[in-house]
């Protein structure tokens, strides 16, 4: 299924314009897409509000016929029961989470014995935990993280954008993780020479146009064969102004929007 995420929102949501989107308002934003699936991740409002904000906006997503998922950063096993919860009240079955959060950079072991502290309630929750592919770990590590454990609710959310910052190939990203992957960040990317032709920016781009063999990784991941989510989110800088950055971030939306159903 295709759905969007917050990352697809980020300029919308933000305090750098006029009137930042509600995530009630990008609900409703992407039920007009024709898109059935919202991913909420690293959204920040979402730690801090009540139980009654929660609910009301679960409501919301159910009047709307939208799925839901979650994702947050870090693993500690409080952290994680406390967004199994919230999972639980949006009927989420999926919570994507990455090993390290702002305070916390558990060893390899440490993150194994944290996720075998969390996991069972998972497992008796039928709610899938995705851990994401990205600069801060190798991707070999992430695969054997996941294989000692053993879990079948513990898998990838794979971004094979991110792991180029530790200079990996996202064709390998790909590859290495395809039994595993469980949700799939959808976005391109792409170097570009900065002022003066002294180093490159990496960035994104809109869907298509950039560096990301998307096609590999539908035949090689086979998502919709498996019903993994594909969740569209941007690398968009700031366009200069307001109103013409989040023109851009809705077209490049609606473009990878397309581009999915393209090759469905």
């Amino acid at each position: 299924m295709i759905g969007l995420g917050t990352y697809a929102f980020f300029w919308q949501h933000s305090d750098q314009v006029p009137q930042p989107l509600s995530l009630v308002g990008a609900f409703t934003a992407t039920k007009e897409l024709g898109v059935d699936l919202f991913q909420i991740c690293d959204y920040a409002p979402l730690e801090t509000m009540t139980d009654r904000e929660l609910a009301d906006a679960a409501a919301a997503a159910r009047e709307l016929g939208l799925r839901i998922e979650l994702g947050t950063k870090g693993i500690e096993p409080e952290r994680l029961e406390r967004f199994l919860a919230v999972a639980e009240l949006f009927d989420a079955k999926l919570v994507r989470s990455m090993l390290y959060s702002p305070d916390t950079r558990p060893t390899l072991d440490q993150a194994e014995e944290w996720l075998r502290v969390a996991l069972p309630r998972f497992e008796a929750s039928g709610v899938d935990l995705a851990l994401e592919t990205y600069e801060q770990i190798a991707t070999a590590d992430l695969v054997g993280l996941i294989e000692r454990i053993g879990s079948e609710r513990l898998g990838v959310c794979l971004d094979p954008a991110n792991v180029v910052a530790r200079l990996e190939l996202p064709r390998d990203c790909v590859a290495a993780t395809a039994p595993y992957v469980k949700n799939i960040h959808v976005k391109d990317f792409a170097f570009a020479r900065q002022a003066g032709w002294v180093g490159f920016t990496y960035g994104g781009a809109p869907m298509g146009e950039g560096l990301h063999d998307y096609t590999h990784l539908i035949e090689t991941v086979r998502p919709r064969e498996r019903g993994i989510n594909e969740v569209v989110e941007h690398w968009l800088s700031w366009q200069g102004d307001a109103e013409t950055t989040i023109r851009t971030e809705r077209e490049w939306t609606r473009l990878t929007v397309e581009y999915l159903r393209s090759i469905a």
